[in-house]
C-alpha cells in the first residue's frame, strides 16, 4: 500500500510515524517544501534569537519512510503532482499542510518559517530606538512582540489589534496586559485601515489605523494567522469559506475517501488551529487507516482541549484553563508555573510528533 503525506508538521510528522508502527508493510512517502520539521510554537523564538524552531526531518521520522522535498501542486485521482511537473501514486493520502498568512504589503508575514527568518534578519539590522510594530493581539503576536521586548530592550515595540488575547477570559487578559507593560510593550487596541511600504527597507511603513492615527514603523510583522494553502481547493476537494477541506466524521475528504485532511488545513468542527489538535488528529487519521485495512470497526474523531499556553517573554507566561469545548473558565496559571508548562508543552508537541505516542481528551458530548 503507497501511502502520500503532504506535509511535515505537527499533524503530518505524527500521523506518518504513527502509521509507520500500525502497518509497517505500508510504503511512506512525506512530501515537504523544506528539509526540516519546524515548530510553529517556537518562531516567535527564531525571529528574536532566543531559540531554535527547526529540526532535520531525519531526526523526526522513522526508519524506512521515505522524505521527498518538493511542494505539492495538486492531488488529482490517486495522483500527487508536485511542482516540478514529476508525480506520485498512492492508495490513501494525509493532507497535513497546515496554515498560512495572508499579510498586507508594506509588512513581514512571522506565521510561516520563511517570514520568521526575514523578520529575523530585518530585526537583526535594526539600530537601537528603532520601532517595531506587530499587527494582530492574538497569541502570535504576543508572543511574538513581548519576545522581541525581551531579547531587544534598545527598540520600541508596539503590538496592534481589535482585542488583546481574545479567547482568554478577562482576568488572563488583565495580566496579560500587565505582562507586556513589564517588557515596555505598547498595546494599540484598533484596527489597521492601510499599510504603506517605505524604501527604508524590508517591513518598513507607515501604518494607519482605523482611528486615523499614523505612525512610522522601522519594522512592520504580520502576526494575523487563520489562511490555508490553496492545495485542497485546486485539487477540487470540497472547501469550507476559508478554504479548509471538509471531512466527514472520519477526517476524511468528502470528495475523495482516500484523502484525510489533519491539522489546520481541515474543517473540523470545534477543533482550532494549534499542535494541541494536530497531533490528536495525525494519531486518529493513522490509526483510523490502519483499522481500515484490517476490517476493525471505526470510532468518530472525538478532541476536548484543556488550555491555551502564552509566553510572555522568557521569564513569564500565562496559562488559560478551558471547558472540553475550548471555552475559558476563570482559572488560569501565571509566572514560573506557566513558564514550565509553556514549555512542556512545546516539547511534549514535538516528542509525540516524533515517537508517535500521545493521547488526548475526548470532546463534549
Amino acid at each position: 500500500m503507497k501511502v502520500v503525506v503532504v506535509g511535515a508538521g505537527y499533524s503530518g510528522t505524527l500521523a506518518a510515524n504513527r502509521l509507520a508502527k500500525k502497518l509497517p508493510e505500508a510504503q511512506i512517502t512525506v512530501v515537504n517544501p523544506r528539509s526540516d520539521f519546524v515548530e510553529r510554537v517556537r518562531l516567535h523564538q527564531q525571529l528574536a534569537g532566543t531559540g531554535r524552531a527547526a529540526t532535520p526531518l531525519t531526526e523526526m521520522l522513522r526508519e524506512g519512510i521515505q522524505s521527498r522535498l518538493a511542494s505539492v501542486h495538486k492531488i488529482g485521482d490517486g495522483i500527487v503532482t508536485l511542482e516540478t511537473g514529476n508525480s506520485l501514486e498512492f492508495d490513501n493520502l494525509f493532507l497535513a499542510v497546515g496554515s498560512t498568512t495572508r499579510p498586507l504589503a508594506g509588512t513581514i508575514a512571522i506565521g510561516t518559517w520563511e517570514g520568521a527568518e526575514q523578520a529575523r534578519a530585518a530585526l537583526g539590522r535594526l539600530p537601537a530606538g528603532s520601532t517595531v510594530t506587530v499587527i494582530g493581539a492574538g497569541l502570535t503576536g504576543i508572543e511574538t512582540a513581548s519576545e522581541i521586548a525581551g531579547a531587544r530592550a534598545d527598540l520600541r515595540v508596539r503590538l496592534v489589534g481589535q482585542s488583546l488575547a481574545p479567547t482568554f477570559g478577562e482576568g488572563a487578559q488583565r495580566r496579560v496586559r500587565a505582562g507586556l507593560e513589564r517588557l515596555n510593550v505598547s498595546v494599540q487596541l484598533d484596527t489597521v485601515e492601510e499599510v504603506r511600504p517605505d524604501e527604508a527597507g524590508p517591513g518598513a511603513s507607515t501604518v494607519r489605523l482605523g482611528s486615523g492615527e499614523e505612525f512610522s514603523s522601522d519594522l512592520t510583522l504580520w502576526a494575523v494567522l487563520g489562511a490555508v494553502p490553496e492545495l485542497a481547493a485546486r485539487s477540487g476537494l470540497r472547501v469550507d469559506a476559508s478554504g479548509r477541506a471538509v471531512v466527514d466524521e472520519h477526517l476524511r475528504s468528502v470528495t475523495d475517501s482516500r484523502v484525510f485532511a489533519i491539522g489546520d488545513c481541515a474543517a473540523i468542527p470545534g477543533s482550532r488551529q494549534a499542535c494541541q489538535t494536530a497531533g490528536p488528529q495525525g494519531a486518529y487519521a493513522a490509526d483510523t487507516l490502519a483499522a481500515l485495512v484490517k476490517g476493525s470497526k471505526l470510532k468518530p474523531y472525538s478532541q476536548g482541549y484543556t488550555g491555551t499556553a502564552l509566553s510572555i517573554g522568557r521569564k513569564d507566561a500565562v496559562i488559560q484553563l478551558t471547558h472540553q469545548d475550548d471555552s475559558p473558565t476563570r482559572f488560569f496559571l501565571t509566572n514560573r508555573l506557566a513558564v514550565l508548562g509553556k514549555e512542556l508543552g512545546a516539547r511534549t508537541a514535538k516528542h509525540c510528533a516524533r515517537t508517535a505516542n500521545i493521547a488526548w481528551r475526548s470532546g463534549p458530548k
